[in-house]
């Protein structure tokens, strides 16, 4: 838990053990942990950059959202989906919001995108409720394989976008409810200093909202689970020529009032 001064501190250990430092533990009492925050003081050690992990770095479940800003759509070529266009990315591929990213393919592209993690999760609920079942935003990125992504027909999306440390995320999580403007939110993406992507979230086909009822009504959602939300256009597959990553690359993505996470390529 970020406490005072922006130092790290021990949730368990602050709390006299009333909470554990496990965040899936932590994330079903989340009202409860949120209010007990307010209360520390003092204590904790300054965070180093490189020593943090995900938000939730193993949730039971990873959903994505594909073809989900307008922008990304048509640079695709393709038309609005009529649904949020759900795949899964495994588990195993969540990683801190520094990771270094293995380049081990010919098509590796970058995805900035805004992560949501769950808090009492639950099935069916409404859009006007989601915000509830929110513990908080953080800014990520939806490494994507695109080789691996379109060896079939039709494409495959899952194993092309869980590779190792393709599913870095962070660097806090910013208590949704501390956020002012939830729906109008600005993210950008530079490559090695270059601005490659930059949009407001308005731009989102489907919203957060939609997006928790829409999975909702099909699965249960579970303390911890994460959700990629979508990534806006400028990918490098779209560019006219293509650019994809490679060894030495910086790629650097933030949300504003949300953080930044800096991922080298190796």
């Amino acid at each position: 838990m970020v406490g005072p001064n922006n130092n790290l501190v021990d949730l368990a250990e602050v709390s006299g053990g009333k909470f554990d430092s496990d965040p899936i533990k932590a994330f079903p009492r989340w009202a409860e942990l949120r209010a007990f925050a307010a209360t520390v003081t003092e204590g904790g050690s300054p965070a180093n950059p490189d020593e943090l992990d995900a938000p939730s770095p193993w949730p039971l479940q990873v959903f994505a959202i594909g073809l989900n800003y307008r922008s990304h759509a048509e640079e695709s070529g393709m038309g609005l989906p009529a649904v949020p266009l759900t795949f899964t990315k495994f588990t195993s591929c969540i990683a801190g919001p520094n990771a270094d990213i293995p380049i081990d393919a010919p098509m590796v592209d970058w995805e900035v995108e805004l992560v949501v993690v769950i808090s009492s999760g639950g099935r069916n609920i409404a859009k006007a409720d989601a915000w509830n079942h929110i513990a908080g935003i953080s800014v990520g990125q939806d490494i994507s394989d695109r080789a691996l992504q379109f060896a079939a027909q039709p494409p495959h999306f899952d194993l092309g976008k869980s590779k190792k440390n393709f599913g870095p995320f962070g660097p806090w999580l910013v208590d949704a409810a501390d956020v002012p403007n939830r729906d109008v939110m600005h993210m950008t993406c530079t490559l090695n200093g270059e601005e490659v992507q930059n949009t407001l979230t308005d731009d989102l086909v489907f919203n957060v909202g939609d997006i928790v009822e829409y999975v909702s009504g099909i699965v249960e959602l579970l303390p911890g689970d994460v959700i990629f939300t979508g990534t806006p256009g400028g990918v490098g597959v779209s560019r006219k020529p293509a650019v994809f990553l490679k060894p030495g690359d910086v790629l650097v993505s933030t949300i504003d009032g949300i953080g930044t996470t800096t991922n080298r390529c190796i």
